[in-house]
């Protein structure tokens, strides 16, 4: 059994295990530069899913765009537990969560290795591929 949870309190234990999760997965796997990965983090919801032993095993959070439309960013697994459905499940929940807020379109921007995996959840790509934080992107939509 899972528990996912959101925040968006600076100052809450959720907060720091999906700060500390991203930094292991971008900063310290990918390079992305902290002063980019840890931005904006007050606007943001912060989801985290955690194991039966309360360990956070993976995290994503949810940008506003406007009334309608949040952005999906920052998703991090932790290395070990990867391959596990956690990705998926994260997703799922943060759909639901911006549900709950009245967004009815997520918006994020896929690193090109995980094209595949948005897709199956049903995303589709859209626009021209870019770089950010010297990684290949591709923008992608979903209507919920």
């Amino acid at each position: 059994m899972v528990n996912l949870i959101h925040t968006q309190d600076l100052t809450s234990k959720a907060y720091e295990d999906a700060k500390r999760i991203r930094l292991d997965v971008f900063v310290n796997e990918q390079h992305v530069p902290e002063s980019i990965e840890i931005a904006d983090e007050d606007q943001a919801i912060h989801c985290v899913l955690y194991d039966d032993f309360q360990q956070a095993l993976g995290t994503v959070r949810l940008f506003p765009i406007d009334e309608t439309a949040m952005k999906i960013q920052r998703m991090a697994v932790a290395k070990d537990d990867r391959g596990k459905g956690i990705g998926k499940q994260l997703m799922e929940y943060a759909e639901q969560v911006a549900k709950t807020h009245q967004a009815n379109t997520l918006i994020l921007g896929a690193q090109l290795h995980a094209l595949d995996f948005y897709h199956s959840l049903g995303y589709e790509p859209f626009g021209d591929t870019y770089i950010e934080a010297n990684i290949q992107h591709q923008n992608m939509k979903k209507t919920v």
